[in-house]
């Protein structure tokens, strides 16, 4: 056994090697038209080494590593096991409550950049509970969900840029069309299950990213579409100048000097809108009939057939319904940003909304949440460690499944134990 470990420890060392100095250890440097190469600085070379032999005591004596972390006390979460569903239900509401008054509070409390920050959180909020009725619940994977979102996105820009659509006429319209996009996939993945599912909507994903950045004439192209309008209120706009006629500015109608953080408060009030909104319709659906059939054809797809479940109505109301979150994430993002391209919506995305339901735990939307603003709040707070950023959560990802694989705050499943006859 150690012989095995010894050979597999300096194997793995090598390759780390072999992988990593060709890419940290020289530096490409311009020499006039053409491009030179020359070794990296000795501390790049150094952490390379120690890479490898990191890589190399690891893989020596992983076994006793692995048994050390499997006796690390894992934490000890909160439990609700002894309490009555109705208390349960009682103290789940009081919670969110106080949570939505503090966040509906908090914008008028803090810095514009936290603002908006606390905006995009909100939108992979969105985002992430979309895909969790999908992979969660329904336990379809889908690598191609930022798909949905892009088609969000684009409807708020093509409609605003060729019609003058407002913000909150494209908002359930991008929604819908999302979901048309989500009951059209749905057809070609009935018979799919795995890693053909998989396949087929990563495939999918990129065929929308593919068309919107070659379809020129319509979306722009690489170049994208700007000048994507803000949200309204019964009218108001929030910039310095009003852009339609008719309309009167916020800080003209109520007498006060202008200032561009109205603007990144009122669209992050409708962002928490809209997830407190994607919350409970979801947590609504889960306690109906459809919720407890994603539950089933997760289980055991053949047992949920034979129940006389129709797997195809299961299927397309899973990934109608996660493309119609999508959408208004989409929506809400175009506004943000006022300018969107093809490459906002690349395989990362649904990568990483992907890491957050199963980082959060699959089917359980409170730790699909908090999965949400770690996973996008922790980056920008190691701003100095923005090079490792995706190193760093790897690493992250990997402890996480080892010491915790069910997820931070893993969904209460219900369990019942047969006693033997005596």
């Amino acid at each position: 056994m150690a012989t095995s470990n010894l050979k597999h420890a300096l194997f793995c060392a090598i390759i780390t090697l072999v992988v990593s100095y060709p890419i940290l250890g020289f530096n490409l440097v311009s020499q006039g038209t053409s491009v030179g190469l020359e070794g990296a600085n000795p501390t790049t070379v150094t952490a390379v080494f120690l890479a490898a032999l990191a890589v190399f005591l690891f893989q020596l004596f992983r076994d006793q590593i692995m048994s050390g972390l499997g006796r690390v006390p894992k934490p000890a979460l909160p439990t609700t096991r002894n309490m009555s569903d109705a208390t349960r239900v009682r103290m789940q509401n009081l919670i969110i409550l106080f949570v939505v008054i503090g966040a509906a509070i908090w914008p008028f409390l803090a810095s514009r950049g936290s603002v908006d920050l606390a905006t995009l959180v909100l939108i992979y909020v969105m985002l992430a509970l979309g895909l969790n009725v999908v992979v969660g619940l329904a336990g379809l994977l889908d690598l191609g969900y930022v798909a949905f979102y892009a088609v969000g996105a684009y409807t708020f820009a093509l409609l605003s840029q060729y019609f003058g659509i407002s913000f909150w006429v494209a908002l359930p319209t991008g929604a819908l069309l999302a979901a048309l996009f989500g009951l059209a996939l749905g057809f070609p993945v009935l018979r799919l299950r795995g890693d053909y599912l998989a396949i087929v909507t990563l495939g999918f994903g990129e065929i929308i990213r593919i068309l919107l950045n070659n379809w020129t004439s319509l979306t722009g192209g690489p170049n994208g579409i700007g000048g994507i309008p803000d949200p309204t209120l019964f009218g108001m706009e929030f910039g310095r100048r009003v852009k339609e006629e008719g309309n009167i500015s916020f800080h003209d109608f109520f007498g006060i000097a202008y200032d561009s953080t109205h603007k990144i408060i009122f669209l992050y009030l409708i962002a928490l809108v809209l997830a407190v909104m994607t919350f409970f319709a979801i947590r609504r659906l889960m306690q109906m009939p459809v919720g407890r059939s994603w539950e089933a054809l997760r289980e055991d797809e053949i047992a949920a057939r034979s129940l006389g479940l129709s797997r195809t109505g299961v299927k397309l109301s899973a990934f109608t319904i996660g493309a119609f979150f999508a959408g208004f994430a989409g929506t809400v993002f175009a506004s943000k940003q006022g300018f969107i391209s093809p490459e906002s919506f690349v395989f990362l995305e649904s990568a990483i909304i992907l890491a957050i339901v199963v980082l959060g735990g699959m089917g359980s939307q409170f730790g699909v949440i908090l999965a949400a603003i770690a996973v996008t709040i922790l980056p920008e707070l190691a701003r100095e460690f923005s090079e490792y950023r995706m190193l760093i959560f790897g690493a992250a990802m990997v402890l996480m499944m080892v010491w915790r694989p069910q997820g931070l705050l893993p969904m209460r499943r219900i369990h019942i134990h047969l006693d033997k006859p005596e």
